[in-house]
């Protein structure tokens, strides 16, 4: 084993504390992270929060058996080697283990040299495991991103609605009308915006962006059409706007719903007769820009209560895309979080990172306030907690703060139900953490140590078998 490396972790689940003690010696001595247990449940929790890249677990063990660990492990660690451990060395044993995808089998007693080659051995395998996933999923992803290139850029998705916005972006791509994408924000908006310009006839002119929520009014004219020298204090020089940079391409106006009326008015007139005068100037000047809007305002009722002309909404809205809400495309968190892993990872020189199966089904059940976008940031946040090249469920516990449950979907329990579920998760995670140790378990969750007991009893919380 390298110990330049980042060692590998070794979770060992025997009931014998002997034995257990002296493997966890013998190979902490040879350079690897180990992680223990004396019960079969324990270590099933264990897996979940060290996630490790080899597992040695007794055949026989209180509260879970070898076979439910190495079950579990195929299932939420698939690239974990595991060996069984059995004092009885039957064949129908070995079969059932080798069947159920144990990489080797070892019968009491053995040696430490047999142990350590055997760990060693199954270390290898777990990295050419890892180097073939991480090869097929960086195949997979410069796959898909030469297809997107030609396609729909970095959009990302395969459900049912996003097909829709697919195939509705590909029929106004090819034409030069108004486009107007709705939807929260965070949903991509600006993503479908560069899709509809780089799949139309302008896509070798310029894709210019300005962001209307994000100036004030007078500051944003000067960006829309420019200024002349003189024009206002601080305007020392003739500046073009991103009407006139975006000639014969695409401007993209993005946040459109928060225009001031009186700039509505006179984008309104650009849209109409194509040219405009710059700011403090007096020369018209004409341009061919093909407008792309995004909102994620209502702006139907924006022209109710008078604040959105409505003439301008009919120019903007000829041809109208609206992108769905994570929320209502969860089928395609899977794909985008190992996008956001494959991209992230590469920028934090992480390569090869990949998710757990169960660190995916909490990102389903979570219900997306922020859109793709809150789901890139948590992305990046598991990244920088997650230990070695694999994100697993512990490594989003952050999401869980404002009390989403760990499990179930939101409405499938009351209010009480989901905060007791709440704590429930968020003590025995402390307690894993700690090493069991309850003191400073109750110091990570910032309550007192009388208080975590008490907890403990009223939720029924196990106590743990060992504290070291």
């Amino acid at each position: 084993m390298n110990n330049a490396e980042t060692p590998v972790t070794i979770l060992i689940a025997e009931d014998n504390e002997s034995m257990r003690t002296g493997m966890a010696e013998t190979l902490a001595g040879e350079g690897y992270r180990v992680v223990q247990s004396s019960r079969g449940d324990t270590a099933l929790e264990l897996m979940e929060t060290h996630h490790p890249g080899i597992i040695i677990t007794d055949y026989k063990m209180p509260g879970a058996t070898g076979l439910d660990v190495l079950k579990k492990a195929r299932r939420i660690l698939p690239d974990t080697e595991v060996i069984i451990i059995t004092a009885y060395g039957t064949v129908d044993i070995a079969v059932d283990a080798m069947k159920s995808g144990a990489w080797d089998f070892i019968s009491k007693p053995f040696s430490g040299e047999e142990l350590c080659i055997k760990v060693r051995r199954a270390a290898e395998s777990m990295e050419r495991k890892q180097e073939a996933a991480r090869l097929r999923d960086e195949n997979t992803y410069l796959r898909r991103e030469q297809e997107l290139q030609y396609n729909y850029g970095e959009i990302i998705g395969e459900s049912s609605a996003m097909q829709e916005v697919y195939r509705t972006i590909e029929k106004v791509a090819g034409n030069n009308t108004s486009v107007l994408i709705l939807g929260e924000s965070g949903t991509g908006k600006e993503l479908a915006a560069r899709a509809i310009h780089f799949n139309g006839p302008r896509r070798d002119k310029p894709f210019v962006k300005v962001n209307c929520g994000a100036l004030a009014r007078g500051v944003l004219e000067s960006e829309l059409f420019g200024h002349e020298k003189g024009a206002f204090t601080g305007a020392v020089r003739r500046k073009k706007g991103r009407f006139e940079l975006a000639h014969n391409g695409t401007l993209f106006l993005d946040e459109i719903g928060e225009l001031h009326p009186e700039t509505q008015v006179k984008l309104l007139r650009v849209l109409q007769e194509r040219e405009f005068e710059r700011v403090g100037g007096e020369d018209t000047i004409s341009v061919d820009v093909r407008i792309i809007a995004a909102t994620n305002k209502d702006l139907q009722k924006q022209i109710a209560a008078g604040s959105f002309r409505e003439d301008l909404y009919y120019r903007l809205c000829i041809l109208p895309i609206t992108l769905p809400p994570l929320r209502e495309r969860k089928e395609d968190i899977a794909m985008l979080a190992r996008h956001f892993c494959h991209v992230k990872g590469a920028d934090a020189g992480k390569h090869g990172i990949r998710i757990t199966s169960h660190a995916l089904q909490l990102l389903e059940a979570y219900t997306w306030p922020g859109n793709v976008r809150e789901l890139q940031n948590i992305i990046e946040r598991a990244l920088v907690l997650c230990e070695g090249s694999t994100v697993a469920a512990g490594d989003l516990s952050f999401i869980h703060s404002a009390g989403l449950p760990l499990t179930g979907t939101p409405g499938s329990m009351s209010l009480p139900e989901t905060v007791r579920q709440v704590e429930i998760n968020l003590i025995r995670r402390a307690l894993s953490r700690a090493g069991n140790v309850k003191a400073r378990a109750a110091r990570l969750l910032g309550i007192k140590e009388s208080t975590l007991y008490y907890k403990m009893e009223k939720l029924n919380i196990q106590q743990p078998h060992e504290e070291p």
